[in-house]
Order: C-alpha cells, then structure tokens, then sequence
C-alpha cells in the first residue's frame, strides 16, 4: 500500500509540475502581450492626431511606476497569498486595461488606464518565481527558470508581430483590443492548469518529493513560518549589498530593454523608413535572438564559468553595447544590417535577462530566501 501511495503521489507531483511549467511560460509570455501595445500603436496613434510623442511618453512612464511599485509592494505580498489567484487575476485585470485603452481616446484616461496595468503586470514575475520555488528543488530551479525566462521572448516576438498584423489590419485599437481577447482566453486556460504550492494538493515539499533523505509522505499543508518570522525574512534581503548591486545593475539593463521595446518600431519606421510589418519583424527577430541568448547564457556561465555569472554578463554586455551603437549610430538603414545588429541585441538581452534579471539573485540568497529578494529587485523597472 506504501508503494502504491508514493506512486500515486509520483504521478501528481510530475503531472502538476508540467502544468505549472506550462501555466506560467504560457501565461507570462500573454503578461508581455498584454504589456507591449502601446509600443507597437504608437506611430499610428501620432498619425491620427490623437497623441504626440511626449504625452506617448507620460503614459509609458506610467506603465514602468506601476509596474516597480508594484513589483515591491507584491513580491512581499506574495508570501502571504495563494500565487495561482495572483497569476491569474492578474492578467485578467492587464486584459481589462487593454480594453479600457482600446476603446478610448482621452490622454489621462490612457494613463490611468496604463498605469494600473503596470500594478497588475507586477503580479505575473512574482507569481511564476514563487512557483518555481514551490514546485522544483534548488538542484533543478535554474535549468527551469531558464525554460520559463522564454516566455519573456515568447511575449514580445507575439506582440512586435501579431499585435503589428492586428495594428496594419484594424489600426491602433487593434494593438490593445486583440491582445485583451486573447489573453482572457489564455485566462481562462490558466484557471485548469495553474496549481498553488504543493501541500495544497496533500503532496510534500518538492525536496521531500525528490527523496533528500526525507520520507516522502502526503501532508494537508505544507508548514509556513508565521507573519512575524516571515516578514523579518522579507526584510533581511534589504540589509544583503549584493542585492542592492544586483538590482543596480539590472536597472541599467532594462533602460536599453525597455527603450528598444517601447521605442524600436517607432524610430524605425521614422527615422530607418521602415513600414510596420518590417520594423515588427525586425524586432520578432531580435525576440527569437533572446531565447537562444539565454540558452546560451546559461550553458556558458555553468560549463566555462563554473557557475560564475558576472564573466558571462560582461561578455553579453558587450555585445550589447556593440549592437546598439550599430543601430543608433551609424547611419545604415540597410535591412540586413539591422537584422544582425537586432538579433546581436537581442541574444545579449536574452542573456542578461537570465543573469541580472533573476538568475544571479536566486544563486546568491536562495538557499534561506528562495523568493524575497525579488520585491527589492522589482525596484530596477523604475
């Protein structure tokens, strides 16, 4: 009958844990779909009249604030709250902000509107981190987070190419309605396949489950520490240097990430004279670039750095810094040269994203803190 047990608790265990997977890199990738319209509307919406550059601005910086504060504020808050209604409810409420921004016209309007849908965008990176950490060991996370860091290319190949298609067909509502719409349907998918902590379940902890000299055994809830003690944890992180370093160092990665995600299609088809479908292709390559830069970037750090992250991200940063001098500076606007230097752009972001945006936090403060850390560093989308 012990047999049997375990059996039975093996197959849930690896049958959630794919779900999981699947929830959370298929979910986040529609959290950046949700998250990316205003970038490829924004010619479209200066063409009509109805917004110039520097009001485009304002409601982007409204996005980010909401987003970093929320992240902050969340990444604490996840610690005391069930991650799947989290997950979920955030992009459905970031689907309802598209709508809101699709069907209107009015400039405050669109910043609230934006700004909220930073403070729900917030939930997704929390959620997925928290669940990662539930579900797999500190032996296996990093070879999963890698997995799930795809969605973020996933999400913006999506956007700079389907949401373009939908922009040139049905015009800049195009870019907030489709993605609302989908990504309810993806909502709706989430609401089988996300799954909260183990212990929810009657199942162990993923170290038990993975036979670390423990008896595996079902447990109705896996033991939480009380408010006190976790909020003292939480509180910790702020007093590690290496975090605030860390943090830092990935708030100069996403200026560039950002710039070039909000601002790419725009200047291309401005400056480059590009239409829309070329200037979206161009940055679907630069996304498909990322996912194999964070392959790479994690099979070099582990197997030539021996687990050392700052060589690999030098190394990728200069290549970043290289790609964008080609694009803003020099004054080709040869579509072959932009397809290299973007896909050059995105295979360093793609590794960079890994290392500094949560790879090389987890490494360092996980063994105590598998998920705190990530309030502070949500801080660098500011």
């Amino acid at each position: 009958m012990a047999n049997e047990a375990e059996l039975k608790i093996d197959r849930e265990y690896r049958n959630r844990r794919i779900r999981v997977m699947v929830a959370i890199t298929l979910g986040y990738s529609f959290y950046y779909v949700c998250r990316l319209g205003l970038s490829v509307a924004k010619k479209p919406l200066i063409d009509c009249g109805i917004l110039n550059a520097e009001e485009l601005g304002n409601i982007g910086s409204a996005i980010f604030l909401g987003y970093a504060f929320g992240k902050f504020i969340n990444g604490f808050m996840a610690d005391h709250v069930d991650v799947r209604k989290l997950f979920i409810g955030g992009l459905f409420f970031s689907c309802l902000c598209n709508l809101l921004m699709g069907f209107s016209s009015n400039l405050w309007l669109f910043v609230l509107a934006w700004g909220l849908n930073g403070w729900f965008q917030s939930f997704g990176a929390v959620s997925c981190a928290i669940s990662l950490s539930n579900w797999f060991t500190y032996d296996e996370r990093g070879k999963f987070y890698s997995l799930w860091s795809a969605s973020h290319s996933v999400g913006e190949g999506l956007t700079f190419v389907g949401s373009a298609a939908l922009v040139s067909w049905l015009g800049w509502r195009g870019g907030f309605l489709g993605p609302a719409f989908f990504g309810v349907l993806v909502t709706i998918c989430l609401l089988w396949l996300m799954c909260s902590r183990p212990g929810v379940y009657g199942l162990p902890i993923a170290a038990e489950w993975k036979g670390k000299g423990e008896k595996k055994k079902p447990v109705d809830m896996v033991e939480k520490p009380g408010l006190k003690a976790t909020l003292f944890e939480q509180l910790s992180v702020i007093k590690m240097p290496v975090v605030w370093m860390i943090s830092f160092a990935s708030a100069g990665m996403y200026i560039t990430r950002y710039a070039v995600n909000s601002w790419a299609i725009l200047y291309l088809q401005e400056i480059k004279g590009l239409s829309i479908m070329e200037a979206g292709g161009l940055l679907g390559i630069n996304t498909g670039a990322g996912i194999i830069g964070g392959l790479v970037y994690g099979f070099c750090s582990d197997v030539f750095f021996k687990g050392r992250r700052p060589p690999a991200s030098l190394m990728y940063a200069i290549i970043e810094l290289v790609s964008l001098l080609i694009i803003f500076v020099l004054p080709s606007s040869s579509y072959w040269v932009l397809s290299v230097t973007f896909a050059l752009f995105g295979f360093s972001i793609g590794g960079l994203l890994i290392g500094l945006g949560g790879l090389f936090a987890i490494d360092v403060v996980s063994k105590k803190l598998p998920v705190r850390w990530w309030a502070l560093w949500g801080c660098s989308a500011i």
